[in-house]
């Protein structure tokens, strides 16, 4: 038996690969030289303001001039400030509120613009124009109607309670604030909500059917637990961005009255660049900005715990 030589190799493939790994080699070049300005530009913009703020809140600058390092000072003067803590407590209290009543009314809105009704295209894109305009037009439009136009109405129909403007009361001025925050916002809650009851496979729903499910359970049994992930990206937005209030208080109220409606954003917008408080706020917005993300990832977490029992 003779053995069977294999041919011989040549190198007429070796340039082909060679040539391939040249070319992959010169995409990832490509790619990083696409990724690095924009990489610098936030780098520039955003990362080094922000090492720089964290700098400025170890001193006592107001913003301009000679400026002397204070150390941490800044810091434990801000847990002995009345106005900061109530400047944290009134942001919580409207965040926390804003944050359930934004989910319940866009959740509630997208289930009715999913099922079958007329002009639901149509409506999709009413819903969503609130998000397109600027928040500090739409307030001093609210502003007008809350200050001028129900004040009017509660006096033509003899309703003294409304007859003057909540704005100016201590205790209801938040109201219209989060009537304002919740209308713009509730767009975006939408859609979210919208692609994930796309997402439900109507099967399911047909099956319960069958089995004599009521719309109630079929909502707790089937849509809840299959747009679960979506309500954790609702309600983690929404809270990150409810926390950050400041167009909306600007608009309403100013912060006012006096210090009732002032969120820590207002503050340190006020102190830090009207003040003469730059370098003590500047701490507060490290503070500030800490307790937004530990307070981000507890949600987070909790919530995706919550996932499990859900399913």
């Amino acid at each position: 038996m003779t053995a069977t030589t294999a041919p011989a190799r040549t190198g007429a493939d070796r340039p082909q690969r060679v040539r391939r790994g040249g070319i992959a080699s010169r995409t990832a070049r490509a790619f990083y030289w696409m990724v690095l300005p924009a990489f610098a530009l936030f780098f520039l913009l955003h990362t080094l303001p922000v090492l720089q703020g964290v700098y400025y809140s170890f001193t006592d600058s107001p913003g301009y001039g000679p400026y002397e390092f204070v150390g941490l000072a800044n810091y434990v003067a801000l847990f002995s400030d009345d106005r900061v803590l109530h400047a944290y407590l009134f942001t919580f209290q409207f965040a926390i509120v804003s944050t359930i009543l934004v989910n319940v009314i866009a959740l509630a809105v997208a289930m009715a613009l999913n099922s079958r009704i007329k002009f639901r295209t149509t409506l999709r894109a009413v819903y969503f124009v609130p998000y397109v305009l600027a928040i500090l037009v739409v307030g001093y439009v609210f502003q007008y109607l809350f200050a001028i136009s129900i004040p009017a109405i509660a006096q033509s129909l003899g309703n003294e309670r409304f007859s003057t403007s909540i704005l100016g009361d201590e205790n209801l001025a938040w109201i219209a604030i989060v009537v304002l925050a919740v209308w713009q916002a509730a767009a975006f809650n939408i859609v979210l909500y919208l692609a994930g009851l796309q997402t439900v496979p109507h099967e399911l729903y047909e099956a319960a059917s069958l089995d004599g499910a009521g719309s109630w359970r079929k909502f707790t049994s089937i849509t809840f637990p299959m747009i679960w992930s979506f309500f954790i990206i609702n309600m983690v937005l929404a809270l990150k961005g409810f926390l950050q209030v400041f167009d909306h208080v600007i608009a309403m109220t100013g912060g006012g009255p006096g210090t009732a409606t002032e969120s820590v954003g207002v503050l340190i917008y006020k102190g830090g660049f009207q003040g003469g408080e730059f370098g003590y706020q500047l701490a507060n917005a490290v503070v500030f900005m800490v307790v937004i993300i530990v307070f981000a990832l507890v949600q987070f977490r909790v919530l995706q715990r919550g996932e499990g029992n859900v399913a």
